[in-house]
């Protein structure tokens, strides 16, 4: 029998704890925050903090789910942006913040402004978060393999260059994403980063499969930082092999489950 102090508090007791870097957190005036799935308020297969306005879970708990993201880096709900991810290489500048599912269609957002929350969400793809303390500028950036592939990163660098950001004192931190051991890609996305370069050969190990490789997104994204001359850190964390921290598009779609959760990555200046 559990004795009264050791019975399970309830979900509104329970707060997120995001995960954080040491780089970012070094900056003065800047809070940054890699969500977990724990801490929320939602249930079944979208336990418990789902921030995705583009899931099928209850809307109601989704905003929920955001204020207490909004409130863990000091921000009210209704200044925490988001965009409409589509995988592209977008991204776009933010001066006031719109309403939950309405943002533009981008995979990055920048900022100058103080007290306005920017991230994206993730349940695989790459969540990294950005920032120049000096020049006081922060980015945020989804970057799947086509989004790396075709050039996020970089936009959100040249973004938050136009904000007066430089990228010798920028520095980048990818967030949990899938790693390269559970990420078993076809002959179609080999060819495609052949063809951008044979370089990127390096990225792709031998599958079980006939033509289908082990594609590591998280090594190609830090290349592709550090070759833009960004300073650049990875959590190491895989988000298909921990679903009791990560939701996973993914592991998701192995399980045959109708839906999935998503993971919000989020950055703001005091």
């Amino acid at each position: 029998m559990l004795r009264p102090s050791s019975l399970a508090i309830s979900a509104d007791a329970v707060r997120p704890r995001p995960l954080t870097h040491g780089l970012l957190e070094a900056m003065p005036r800047i809070r940054h925050g890699f969500f977990t799935r724990e801490g929320g308020v939602s249930s079944g297969i979208y336990k418990s903090l789902n921030t995705g306005t583009g899931s099928r879970d209850d809307r109601a708990l989704v905003f929920k789910n955001r204020a207490r993201a909004a409130a863990a880096l000091g921000v009210p709900a209704a200044r925490l942006a988001t965009p409409y991810q589509v995988h592209g290489s977008n991204a776009v500048v933010v001066d006031t913040v719109w309403a939950p599912g309405e943002g533009p269609k981008a995979d990055a957002l920048v900022t100058a402004r103080h007290g306005i929350a920017i991230g994206v969400g993730t349940a695989d793809c790459g969540p990294v978060l950005f920032a120049d303390a000096e020049a006081q500028v922060i980015g945020a950036a989804h970057a799947g393999w086509k989004g790396a592939l075709a050039g996020i990163l970089e936009s959100t660098i040249v973004a938050m260059e136009s904000l007066g950001a430089r990228r010798s004192h920028i520095v980048a931190v990818l967030g949990p994403m899938i790693s390269q051991k559970n990420y078993e890609v076809g002959p179609e996305v080999i060819a495609a980063f052949e063809a951008a370069d044979p370089e990127n050969r390096r990225f792709i190990a031998p599958a079980p499969r006939p033509d289908h490789g082990h594609l590591d997104v998280p090594g190609f994204i830090i290349a592709r930082l550090h070759a833009a001359g960004i300073a650049a850190a990875d959590l190491g964390l895989c988000t298909y092999a921990d679903p009791e921290r990560f939701f996973s598009y993914r592991r998701a779609t192995h399980r045959g489950e109708p839906d999935y959760g998503r993971m919000l990555a989020a950055i703001a200046m005091e």
